[in-house]
């Protein structure tokens, strides 16, 4: 299998190049060459694909049996994607968010793939946009599209998120401070690791199955935000200590900082990944989230990249007006 990956070094990526290489495939990485290949025994092509000119001419005497598009963010992205390879792929494989399904709680819960779009944030327009633009392609038999929708996904290589897109919010618990939640702490979250989304990419290529077909690339396993927070501290063999404030009021304190929560973390996110199980039967997740923080923790401390939360005093003092409000600090 003749592969080549867009992107390649981000979090999902790299798990999906060394998984391609696992298979025997022969795998090309367009990127633009600052972090090098992730992966020994890989072709890198250096390039910028914002360059749309160039990106598009980079493979005008190329095929490839699937294109991997992980870094499409944009309509006008999707439209190079579709002429830099239409004709020129058997399948393309675009990952794309689960944030275009927005924030409506369906009946049976779980967001499956017959959910209704309706995005709320300018990430998951966008998102929907690049969607909708290489189905446009597809249709007129440019390749064959599948469209994955991964949820929040994490692992080495990158941070260990929580609700509110703080960086400093483990090292916090890590020492026994209070941490911010919005809410009640009972909206629904999940959390995928990085080589079990992964799994879903790499052996959806090539299986007719997925010809045509969108999926959640998710782990069903949901939590409550209290439930997150316990489970995830665990990894730091401690206990969390939250604070729950109400989401209005910490937009107010800083609707720039907070834009994760505003736009995403926010707003329902537990989503059905039956459809992708069933197509695609080595798609099993099987990482769970205490065993993937501890992983992710270690590589953060390993790189030197473990964030001090005692050093950011917007939110050691958002900490303290919360206290003087009367808001307790409970464990998770």
């Amino acid at each position: 299998m003749k592969v080549l990956v867009v992107g390649g070094t981000g979090v999902i990526s790299t798990a999906l190049t060394r998984l391609l290489v696992a298979r025997g495939a022969n795998v090309t990485l367009f990127n633009r060459g600052r972090t090098g290949p992730t992966v020994r025994g890989v072709r890198q092509v250096t390039g910028d694909r914002d360059d749309r000119e160039a990106f598009v001419a980079a493979f005008a005497n190329e095929t490839f049996d699937v294109v991997y598009d992980m870094i499409c963010l944009s309509p006008e992205q999707a439209e190079d994607t579709a002429r830099a390879f239409r004709g020129r792929c058997q399948q393309l494989v675009l990952c794309s968010s689960a944030v275009v399904y927005g924030s409506r709680l369906p009946p049976h819960v779980l967001v499956d793939e017959t959910q209704p779009l309706e995005p709320v944030s300018p990430y998951g327009h966008a998102k929907l946009a690049c969607e909708r633009t290489l189905e446009q392609a597809a249709a007129s038999g440019a390749f064959w599209l599948t469209i994955a929708r991964a949820g929040h996904t994490y692992g080495p290589g990158g941070p260990m998120d929580d609700q509110l897109g703080n960086d400093g919010t483990w090292d916090r618990v890590a020492r026994g401070l209070p941490v911010l939640v919005a809410g009640d702490g009972l909206g629904l979250w999940q959390s995928t690791h990085r080589d079990d989304c992964a799994a879903f990419f790499a052996y959806a290529g090539l299986n007719p199955r997925t010809f045509g077909q969108t999926y959640n690339a998710v782990r069903d396993e949901t939590f409550t935000w209290r439930e997150y927070y316990r489970e995830v501290a665990r990894a730091l063999d401690t206990r969390a200590k939250v604070i729950f404030v109400p989401r209005g009021w910490l937009l107010a304190q800083s609707p720039e900082r907070f834009s994760f929560l505003d736009e995403i973390s926010g707003h329902h996110g537990a989503y059905s990944s039956a459809k992708a199980r069933a197509h695609v039967p080595e798609f099993q997740p099987r990482i769970g989230l205490e065993a993937g923080a501890r992983e992710t923790f270690a590589d953060l401390r390993a790189r030197g990249a473990w964030p001090d939360g005692t050093t950011d005093q917007q939110y050691e003092r958002l900490v303290d007006r919360a206290i003087s409000l009367g808001l307790p600090s409970e464990e998770a």
